[in-house]
């Protein structure tokens, strides 16, 4: 087995580990709390409002302050251009950036066969990013672990 070949298996083994530890996949009826397991860094601010965003609508949020958050995004394998400052598991799915809460719940209620959904960058506006009134125009992204993506929501 090439170097290339045991790095790909030991990231595959490492996403497994995470989904599996951090998304629990047993069923919740429709509108029941859910847990997502979200990984950020300790001083962002917008990172805890977004947490705080997913409390309001009912999630059940396990915070983890992490200094290696760009080696959660590469197990996750998550695509480099969706990255944004928070990486959650949920059901054995990711969760990239300021994702709404209803399109979280949506996804979790359709079960589509992604890998997950990311809103890239910080758009003012998006949860954990609100500045006032002003609301930039974003999209929610789904995205699937061969790269390939599809607009889920416009917001």
């Amino acid at each position: 087995m090439t170097t290339r070949s045991l790095i790909r298996v030991a990231s595959l083994a490492g996403l497994a580990a995470l989904a599996s530890a951090y998304a629990p996949t047993r069923h919740h009826a429709e509108g029941a709390s859910h847990t997502i397991t979200v990984f950020k860094d300790a001083n962002c601010g917008c990172c805890k409002s977004w947490v705080e965003h997913l409390r309001k609508h009912s999630f059940t949020v396990i915070a983890r302050d992490t200094s290696d958050l760009s080696g959660i995004k590469r197990t996750a394998r998550l695509p480099e251009r969706l990255g944004s400052c928070h990486t959650g598991f949920v059901n054995g799915y990711v969760v990239e950036g300021h994702v709404p809460a209803a399109d979280i719940q949506r996804m979790l209620d359709e079960k589509p066969k992604i890998a997950g959904l990311a809103v890239p960058g910080m758009p003012v506006g998006s949860p954990g990013m609100e500045m006032g009134n002003r609301k930039d125009a974003y999209d929610v992204i789904a995205f699937n672990r061969d790269g390939s993506t599809r607009v889920f929501a416009k917001h």
